[in-house]
Order: C-alpha cells, then sequence, then structure tokens
C-alpha cells in the first residue's frame, strides 16, 4: 500500500518546478491530485503529464475567486483535501531602491497574500489530520544583498506556519515549511534580469553549496511527500530544509 493511497492534494503553482515533481511524486504514492496554475497552456501540459485522477484548474493565487472556484471545483470532483501544498510563488531581484510599490504588490500578492487566503479557502474542506505545507525559502533567515522583497515575503510564510500551527492545532491540522535553498526551477528564468547575470547568480549560489550544486525539484518532492504522509505526524509547525548544507556555510 502507497502511503498516500487515496488522500486528495491540491498544489498551487502545480504545472512546472517544485510543484509538478511533487504532483508527480504525490500520484505515484496513489495520491489524487489537483494542480492549479495560472498559465493554462503550461496547467493542461502538466495535467496530460500527470495523466488519470488530476484535475487542473487554472487559478490565480492572488485572486479570491479563483481560490474559491479552486476548492469548489477540488470538492466536487474529490470530495475533501488532504494535504495542501502551498507552493505557488514568484521572484523580483534587484536594490530596495529599483522595487516600485506595484512590484512590491506583485511579489507580495503572490507568496504572502495568496498563501494566507489559500489556507483559508482551504480550511472548510480539510479532512480530519489534513497536512498543509508551506514552500518557503532558506532566503528568509539568510541577508542576501538584493533579496529584501523576496526574501521578506518567505519569511512571512515561515511565522505563519508558526503562528497557525497553534490556531489550528485542535483541529488536528499540521503545517510545516519546506525551507528550499537553491532549487533547478523556471523561476531564475523570470527574474526579469540579463541571461548572464541569472547565469552568474546561479554560480555564485552553486559555489556556496557544499554539494557544490543546485538542488533538483525532485528532491524537494520526496521531502514534501514525508511532510505529507503520516510519517510525519509528529511533526508540525516546524521546517524541513532542503538546501545542500548551503545554511551550514551561512552560520
Amino acid at each position: 500500500m502507497n502511503k498516500l493511497d487515496g488522500k486528495v492534494a491540491v498544489i498551487t503553482g502545480g504545472s512546472s518546478g517544485i510543484g509538478l515533481a511533487t504532483a508527480l511524486e504525490f500520484k505515484a504514492l496513489g495520491a489524487k491530485i489537483v494542480i492549479a496554475g495560472r498559465d493554462e497552456t503550461t496547467l493542461q501540459a502538466a495535467a496530460r503529464q500527470l495523466g488519470s485522477d488530476v484535475l487542473a484548474v487554472r487559478a490565480d493565487v492572488s485572486v479570491m475567486d479563483d481560490l474559491d472556484e479552486l476548492f469548489a471545483s477540488t470538492t466536487a470532483r474529490f470530495g475533501g483535501i488532504d494535504i495542501v501544498f502551498v507552493n505557488a510563488g514568484m521572484a523580483k531581484m534587484g536594490p530596495i531602491e529599483a522595487m516600485s510599490e506595484a512590484v512590491f504588490d506583485s511579489v507580495m500578492a503572490t507568496n504572502f497574500k495568496g498563501a494566507y487566503y489559500t489556507i483559508q479557502k482551504a480550511l472548510p474542506h480539510l479532512n480530519e489530520n489534513a497536512s498543509i505545507i508551506l514552500n518557503g525559502s532558506l532566503n528568509a533567515h539568510v541577508g542576501f544583498a538584493n533579496a529584501s522583497l523576496y526574501s521578506a515575503s518567505k519569511a512571512a510564510l515561515h511565522s505563519l506556519a508558526r503562528t497557525l500551527t497553534a490556531e489550528l492545532v485542535g483541529r488536528g491540522i499540521r503545517i510545516n515549511t519546506l525551507n528550499t535553498g537553491p532549487i533547478n526551477t523556471p523561476i531564475y528564468s523570470k527574474l526579469g534580469l540579463p541571461e548572464e547575470v541569472v547565469q552568474g547568480f546561479a554560480q555564485t549560489m552553486a559555489g556556496r553549496v557544499p554539494l557544490k550544486r543546485f538542488g533538483t525539484p525532485e528532491e524537494v518532492a520526496k521531502a514534501a511527500a514525508f511532510l505529507a504522509s503520516s510519517d510525519s505526524a509528529f511533526i508540525l509547525g516546524s521546517e524541513i530544509t532542503a538546501d545542500g548544507g548551503m545554511s551550514i556555510n551561512m552560520l
């Protein structure tokens, strides 16, 4: 018997990168999968890759009506929800002088507001002993130049896991955070920086990792599967760090 047999899992930002890798991992472990994403073409391509027992819902997590539709569609198709992977996110890098109000609002709307209301909207539909997993970041704990906005948005998630654990533990709902380091995902191509700058940044980051490489989405998905399953039943309000040992070098 697979450890997620019969479980219903909702994954935001599920059409690529860590989200898609986690959807594939959860499905291999027996879960029924719901993926949400903003781009319909990418979303449908991911759904085809995942195959049967998968629901793909186009949703922008910063839009309340989209979240309502996501969870209404999920419960109509599969019933109650056992796992929510709050994974949708975006990054904009640059010095504080370059961070306009529009950029600030966009990043916080996806990374924090979207996460906050994804959880709020999911709560009425969660089964007993449900697991909520937040995709956090090493940036929440370490000061990287030109990452003030992204880091602050992720730090808010880490705080949210602790406070909502205290608030929701009476319902048997577990909330934990994946504290990820540099992972090879499409997010780097969306930073709005020239390609040579992105490549230089990637090389610098990889050099700081004791393993001397970026992690893979599949490696993060394995950690997410642990937090989603009953194997982690006594773990709540905690962080699982998947950073190739990078945080050791930052101490």
